[in-house]
Order: structure tokens, then sequence, then C-alpha cells
């Protein structure tokens, strides 16, 4: 018995031993373990990138034109002839589209190539290589948001920037086609220097206001600014309409675009002074892009532009397809535009000299092969959009694109605009052209 009451002793103070132990562990899991220390937030420069894009084609014509150009075209008027387009470089540091307080980002972006001659700003480097291929800035813009007025707050550029207008873009890898619209190639600016405020009411609802120099201008007048006189661009964005499928982006640019040449040498110039300096020219768009499916877009474009002072307007509208085959490299692309070029003063033509489009923006003699007014264009693009995967083994580049395509124009009410002779009259009233490019991304 008594080694009974032992045992029974040693068990009870085995089982309150064990059952202390497992108890204070129990007590110390229920205990608040320290937190490791927040992640610190991403510096200023972690969001900054460096990227560059080179952009080579050709646009071939049965015809092989006289002139060497194809008719009604800018950036692609060189027929049959192997095109060095653009090559650019990007810094850029956004804003984070995500703040709730200040922030501030940049983009500088600069090109060499021949879409160069188009693109300048006035007054930066626009006679600086007289040669196809040319230096330009596309964009020098410091960004900032505020977190003023609304909930998403206000974004703002000041300096330089790409046009709010249009469905399709100067850089090359933003389009679906190697060859522009009409309506991109022009009536709509291109380019815009002053200050842009883009103010965020709701996720729906954004507002564009932006005061500018005119387009493709900057300040000293009629040296950067070809009428010392201020413009207006802005305009309304509706976002994720029709549960996300829908979005509209309504824009309008007004302000005197006029070229008033050299005031101080008035036999020097073809420009308009100084009634440049306050006539008014009013270029109107609307973009509408539905998703239709994960594989299909549809975008509808349309455009009307008035002149005040030459009395002239353009009107047109411009649909795009686009769709995503199963094959994941592979996009097939279609186009359809009908442009009315209405006169008395013509829009649509070719400038066959290396400075021709700028000095026509000044206001100062240049050369103009274009068709007679008013015209009606069409014209109809399909293409291919061939993105292959790269192997991992080719340093710096990043993604390829090819983009060959067909192209059919013609004038609907038989004026002759194609086929430019050497003395620069157009012979034809339609056109074929069989072009396509390549794009390097890096």
């Amino acid at each position: 018995m008594a080694f009974s009451r032992r045992s029974s002793f040693l068990s009870a103070l085995c089982a309150g031993t064990i059952l202390g132990v497992t108890g204070g562990v129990a007590a110390a899991a229920d205990l608040p373990t320290s937190k490791a220390p927040p992640a610190p937030p991403p510096s200023w420069w972690s969001t900054l990138t460096v990227t560059g894009e080179v952009d080579a084609g050709i646009t071939g014509n049965p015809d092989s034109p006289e002139s060497g150009l194809n008719g009604a075209a800018l950036f692609t008027d060189k027929a049959n002839e192997p095109t060095l387009n653009a090559t650019i470089l990007t810094i850029s540091r956004p804003t984070d589209p995500n703040a709730t307080g200040y922030d501030v980002g940049f983009t500088l972006q600069g090109t060499y190539g021949s879409d160069a001659r188009f693109t300048h700003y006035l007054g930066e480097g626009e006679y600086w290589l007289d040669s196809r291929e040319q230096f330009d800035v596309l964009q020098a813009n410091v960004q900032v948001h505020t977190p003023w007025l609304t909930s998403a707050g206000i974004d703002w550029k000041l300096g330089e920037w790409s046009t709010l207008e249009g469905a399709e873009v100067i850089d090359p890898a933003g389009n679906l086609f190697y060859s522009h619209s009409y309506i991109f190639n022009y009536p709509e600016p291109f380019k815009d220097f002053g200050v842009l405020a883009i103010t965020h009411v709701n996720p729906t609802l954004d507002i564009y206001t932006g005061v500018t120099s005119g387009q493709q201008t900057t300040l000293v007048p009629y040296v950067g600014d070809n009428n010392d006189a201020p413009a207006f661009e802005g305009g309304i964005g509706l976002n994720k309409l029709f549960g996300g499928a829908v979005t509209v982006l309504a824009t309008t640019h007004i302000g005197p675009e006029n070229g008033a040449g050299r005031p101080w040498d008035q036999n020097a110039y073809v420009g308009f002074n100084p009634a440049a300096n306050s006539a008014l020219v009013y270029e109107n768009d609307l973009v509408v892009t539905w998703t239709a499916t994960d594989k299909l877009t549809i975008i509808g474009e349309g455009n009307y532009t008035k002149n005040d002072l030459t009395d002239s307007d353009t009107y047109g509208v411009v649909g795009y397809a686009s769709y995503q085959t199963p094959i994941d490299w592979l996009k097939i692309n279609g186009r359809a535009e009908v442009f009315r070029d209405d006169g008395p003063v013509t829009y649509v033509g070719d400038y066959p000299g290396n400075f021709d489009f700028v000095n026509a923006e000044h206001g100062f003699g240049y050369s103009f092969d274009g068709a007679d007014v008013p015209a009606t264009y069409f014209e109809f693009t399909a293409g291919l959009n061939i993105t292959p995967t790269l192997p991992s083994s080719i340093p710096l580049l990043k993604g390829v694109i090819i983009r060959p395509e067909v192209r059919y124009d013609t004038t609907l009410n038989n004026v002759a605009a194609f086929d430019y002779n050497y003395n620069g009259i157009p012979l034809k009233t339609s056109q074929v052209t069989l072009g396509g490019d390549i794009i390097l991304k890096f």
C-alpha cells in the first residue's frame, strides 16, 4: 500500500508538471509577437525608366510616280524607298496613378528620323539638318499630381507634350498601322507647349483644360510662335462605360494657327500677318473605343476642323478594327476612312522639300503638291501586327513589331490626287500601296 501511495503521489506530481509546462506554452503562444518593420516606400527613382525604339519601313508604289512621292501622305510620302522613320529615346518617371498626396514626374523624349520633318516645335532646331532625317524633341514636360478638389485630384503637365486629339499618335509603336489616316496627317495638331490640367472628377469623368502657345509652337514671337498668340486645348474623357467596355475622349483645339511670317520683312513671307494673330482655327475631335471582347477592339473617330482666316474646313470619320487571333504573336487590323477636304485652301498634299512643312507653318515660302478642292478621300487599309517571341539570349532588345499592310486610296468625286509627275501635278484618282515597317524596342 505504501508503494501505491508513493506511485500515486509521483503520478500526480508528473501530471501537474506536464500541465504546467503545456499551459505555459499555450499562454506564450497567445502573447502578441513583435511585427517585422514595414517595408520602406519605393524611392522616387525606382520608377524611372529609360527606353529606346527604332522604326524603319518602306511604302511600295506600283505606279512608281515621277515625283517619287506617294500622293496624299506625310510620314509615308517617299515611294519605293527604305525609310528610317524614327529612333526614339525616352527617359521618364511617371507620377503614381494611385497617389493620394503630391507627386512629381517628368518625360524627356527625343527622336531622329524622317518623321521629324513634320513634328518639329517651331524655334527648336527645325533648321539644324537639311536632310530627310532630322532631330526633334517629342516631349519635354514636368508632371505634377496634386490632391486638390476631388478625391482623385488633378494631374498637371507643364512644358511640351503630345496632343490630346486623335486615335493615332506620333510614337510608331502606339499605332496599329505603318501609314496614317488623313485625319491624323492633316487637320489634327501633333504637339503642344504650355500647361495642361487633367481633373479626375470621379472614376468615370475626366476634364482636360490646357493653355498652349499653339500647335507645334514654342514661345518666342515669330521664331517659336508663328503668330504670337495663345491657344486652348481641352475636352472631356468618359471612362469605363457599359461595364468598362467603352471609353470616350472628346477634345478641341482653338486658337490662331496660321503662319504670320516675318513682320519686319513683308517681302520674305507668304503668311497672313497680321490677321494670323487673331483669326481662329477650330480643331474638334471625338474618339470612341469599344473593347467588344477580349480579342476584338473597335475604335471610331470623327473630326471637324474650321479655319476662319481662309474660310476652309475639313471633316471626316475613320474606323478601326483589331482582332487578336488565337496565335499569340498575330493580330489582324483594318481601317476605313472617309475624309472631306472642302477648301477653298487645300489641306491634303505632299511637301517635297526637307523644310517645306515647317516653312508652311512659319508662313515662309514652300513647295506643296496638292490636289484640287473640294475633294472627298476614301482609304481602306488592311494589315497585321506580328510580335515574335525573342530568345532571351539577345541583349537589350525587349520586343519586335512587324507591320505589313496593303492600302487603297481614292477620291470619291473623281479628283486627281495621286501619282504626281515632275511638275507636281497629280495624274490619277486612286492609288494602291504595299508597305510595312519593323519596330525594335529596347
